[in-house]
């Protein structure tokens, strides 16, 4: 693995909600939001939100990829087809959606692991719940890390200096 002033977001892969292995890669020269998700949590519904954002800047070079998590109270029991179908029917959910992960413990994905390390959160690395989103850069840098309870909408202003 890359060291960690080299180390960016598209050295990593993880596979879709189908299963699909993606490169990162793939998002290369794009503004990335990545957000550990869940569809029986209180901030489910800034599934709208997110793919308001989504609509408005990805024209522009934004991608959001969500990655369902069940670390935090069970709130995200189904498999991916189930999980798929609930973020399309309620929230016509349109980005990039991934397999489900977990985001802490030596289980984490290494997607997350290199997140947290990136930019660390508040007295700890370690995600404290549902919704916490991660923005990186063209070049695959993280540049800023949000609270799960920060509404999509606020991110507008710090996606709009990346792109």
């Amino acid at each position: 693995m890359a060291s960690a002033t080299t180390a960016t977001l598209y050295q990593f892969s993880a596979p879709d909600i189908r299963g699909r292995d993606v490169s990162l890669e793939d998002y290369a020269g794009q503004v990335v939001l990545v957000v550990n998700t869940a569809s029986k949590c209180g901030l489910t519904p800034q599934y709208e939100g997110l793919e308001t954002l989504y609509q408005q800047y990805k024209d522009r070079g934004l991608v959001i990829l969500g990655f369902p998590c069940n670390q935090f109270g069970g709130q995200e029991a189904g498999n991916e087809e189930a999980i798929s179908e609930f973020c399309q029917v309620n929230y016509g959910v349109s980005f990039p959606m991934f397999s489900k992960v977990e985001v802490n413990g030596k289980g984490a994905h290494p997607i997350f692991k290199y997140l947290k390390k990136a930019s660390g959160g508040f007295l700890t690395d370690a995600i404290k719940w549902n919704f916490t989103k991660f923005l990186v850069d063209r070049q695959g840098k993280p540049v800023a890390r949000f609270a799960p309870t920060t509404e999509p909408a606020k991110l507008a202003a710090d996606i709009e200096k990346l792109l």
